[in-house]
C-alpha cells in the first residue's frame, strides 16, 4: 500500500478497478444504507488507487476491497453521529436489484430493506463482519486482516450479528408469498379495509415514514397493529385518490412506487414473516426517492 514510484500503466489500473467495482460498491452500500455515500466511498478508494504504488500491491481487489471497507467503516462512524439529528425516522436509500439481484455479491444477504434497517442497530464494525461474510463469503481470516482484528474476534463479530437479526426477525416467507401480502396490503390500504389490514398486519407491526422533514410523513414510527391500521385508513382518502401506483423492485423485494401527476411520492415496502406483514417502509425524503426513480430509467 505505499505510494509513490513506478505505477503501472492507467488503463491496467483502471481494468482492475473496473471488474471489482460492483463488489466495491455493494460492501459500501451494505454498511452504509445510502447508495449516495457508498458511491462517495467507491470514488475515493479509486482516487487512492490512482495514486497508490500499484507494482507493490500483488492483489489489486484485495488492496481495493481493504480500502473500501475501511472508508466505509469510518463514514458510518460519523454518519450514525448525524442520523441522530435525522427528522423522523431513517431508512435506508433503496436501490434498483433488477439488473443486479445480489448488488455485487456472492449471495442476496444484507440487502433488504428491513436487515438494514436492523443491521443498522450494530456498530459499524459489528455490520461490517456480517456483510463481509454472509453476503460476500469472505472467510475470517480475511475479514479480521480487513478489520485488523484477530480471526477469533472476526469470528465473535459476526456471530453477534447474526443473532441481533435473528432476535428480530422471524421465519421469512419465500416471494411469491411476500407479492401477495403486499398486494393485499395495498388493496386494504388504499380503501381503508380495516378488517383486512388487521389480518394482515402482525401484533407488534411498525410503519415507518422516512420523510426527512417533509409534511405528510409521521415523524415517529406507528407501532402495534390497531394504531397502525386505523392510523392507514385515516390516512387512505387524503393520499390515495389522487395516487397512481406502479410495481417495482427494490432491495431484492418487490415494492410499489406510489405517484401524483408522475412525479414520486413515495416507495412502499414491507417486510413479511409467516406471521404476516411485521414492517411497513415508506421512503419519501425525496433525496432517497427520486434517485432511485431515476435509476428505473436508466
Amino acid at each position: 500500500m505505499h505510494t509513490g514510484a513506478h505505477p503501472a500503466p492507467l488503463d491496467r489500473a483502471t481494468e482492475d478497478f473496473v471488474s471489482v467495482r460492483p463488489r466495491l460498491f455493494g460492501i459500501a452500500y451494505r454498511i452504509l444504507g445510502s447508495a449516495a455515500e457508498a458511491e462517495d466511498v467507491v470514488q475515493e478508494a479509486w482516487v487512492r488507487w490512482q495514486n497508490t504504488d500499484r507494482a507493490a500491491v500483488h492483489e489489486p481487489g484485495a488492496f481495493l476491497t481493504t480500502v473500501t471497507t475501511r472508508l466505509s467503516i469510518n463514514l458510518a462512524q460519523s454518519a450514525r453521529v448525524r442520523r441522530e439529528t435525522y427528522v423522523g425516522p431513517w431508512l435506508p436509500e433503496p436501490v434498483d436489484t433488477a439488473q443486479d439481484p445480489q448488488l455485487g455479491a456472492e449471495r442476496a444477504e444484507a440487502v433488504e430493506m428491513a436487515v438494514l434497517l436492523l443491521l443498522e442497530k450494530l456498530n459499524p464494525v459489528e455490520r461490517t463482519a456480517y456483510v463481509l461474510r454472509e453476503a460476500f463469503d469472505y472467510p475470517y481470516d480475511r475479514i479480521a486482516e480487513i478489520l485488523g482484528t484477530s480471526r477469533a474476534n472476526a469470528r465473535q463479530l459476526v456471530s453477534r450479528a447474526r443473532r441481533h437479526l435473528a432476535d428480530e426477525r422471524r421465519e421469512r416467507v419465500d416471494p411469491a408469498t411476500h407479492r401477495r401480502l403486499l398486494e393485499v396490503f395495498l388493496s386494504a390500504a388504499q380503501t381503508g379495509d380495516l378488517a383486512v389490514l388487521e389480518e394482515v398486519l402482525t401484533a407488534d407491526v411498525v410503519s415507518y415514514a422516512d420523510g426527512g422533514g417533509i409534511r405528510g410523513a409521521s415523524k415517529i414510527p406507528v407501532v402495534g397493529r390497531p394504531h397502525v391500521s386505523r392510523y392507514l385508513a385515516a390516512f387512505a382518502p387524503r393520499f390515495w385518490p389522487q395516487a397512481d401506483t406502479r410495481w417495482v423492485e427494490a432491495n431484492g423485494r418487490p415494492a410499489v412506487l406510489v405517484l401524483a401527476g408522475g412525479t414520486a411520492l413515495a416507495l412502499l415496502s414491507v417486510d413479511v414473516s409467516t406471521d404476516g406483514i411485521d414492517r411497513i417502509m415508506w421512503v419519501m425524503n425525496p433525496a432517497k426517492l427520486f434517485p432511485y426513480v431515476e435509476s428505473l430509467t436508466g
